[in-house]
């Protein structure tokens, strides 16, 4: 991470931006967030990563009446001035300070807004995927959400570390294929290229939105043997970008439901 941070319209060594510890942020991992690549200075896709913010904190509550999308995206500007560099990644997440019925505070801020930046990931050219024995619930209410509760995603990358590898292909609870941890996923068969589709409970991610927009792509649901059986296989994300992945399909599979139940 880089030596300066946006904390609440303010400009803060990193190491010293705080969140309060009885938040509902703190407390139950409520909060958004989104992380965008930065070219030439620049964020790519802002409008994307915006519009996503807005309909995120919306769904769950968190509010963002403080936060205007100018100031925001100057406030990242200025971070990334501050940090002086031209390509890498940025971090924005708004955290819900209000009250809760569970624990009454005294907090007067509803929300707080951090701005982080970085270097890109680094990966591998080809990425090492396993099968995660983690499936993702494709009924979870935060299931179309970016949110700070991402605890699910981050055990599943570090079970695929310790194995050896450095991602993992997530399944639903009905055997259909969702997404890498902190990745969306396409595959290629012959000259057309598929990705899940959202009701199998992968993230609407902004760079999957952008190769939608831009190839000739199929959205499906889709079981494991269709991926074994592909030509290529790709993760996107802002994070990493586009990384072609190789995928072993004889680790990681216990998690597998039987067919009868799929």
């Amino acid at each position: 991470m880089h030596n300066f941070v946006g904390f609440n319209h303010q400009i803060l060594a990193a190491e010293t931006a705080f969140l309060s510890a009885i938040s509902s942020a703190a407390l139950y991992g409520k909060g958004i967030f989104t992380t965008i690549a930065i070219y030439n200075s620049k964020p790519f896709l802002w409008e994307k990563h915006w519009q996503r913010l807005t309909a995120n904190s919306q769904k769950i509550g968190i509010c963002l009446s403080e936060f205007s999308e100018e100031i925001v995206e100057n406030q990242l500007s200025e971070i990334i001035k501050k940090n002086n560099f031209a390509r890498g990644r940025g971090r924005l997440t708004f955290f819900d300070e209000s009250q809760t019925s569970l624990w009454q505070t005294n907090l007067n801020r509803k929300t707080n807004l951090l701005i982080q930046t970085g270097d890109f990931r680094k990966i591998n050219n080809n990425l090492r995927v396993t099968i995660s024995p983690f499936r993702v619930n494709s009924t979870s209410p935060l299931i179309e959400i970016k949110s700070c509760n991402y605890l699910e995603n981050i055990l599943s990358l570090e079970d695929a570390k310790v194995k050896g590898f450095d991602e993992a292909i997530r399944l639903n609870e009905k055997n259909e294929i969702v997404s890498a941890c902190l990745a969306n996923l396409f595959w290629k068969k012959g000259d057309k290229i598929f990705t899940p589709s959202l009701e199998t409970g992968c993230l609407k991610g902004t760079t999957r939105e952008f190769v939608l927009e831009n190839f000739m792509i199929e959205e499906r649901k889709a079981k494991l043997i269709e991926l074994e059986k592909a030509d290529e296989i790709f993760l996107t994300s802002a994070g990493i970008e586009v990384v072609k992945a190789v995928v072993d399909f004889n680790t990681g599979s216990a998690g597998i439901l039987p067919a009868k139940i799929a």
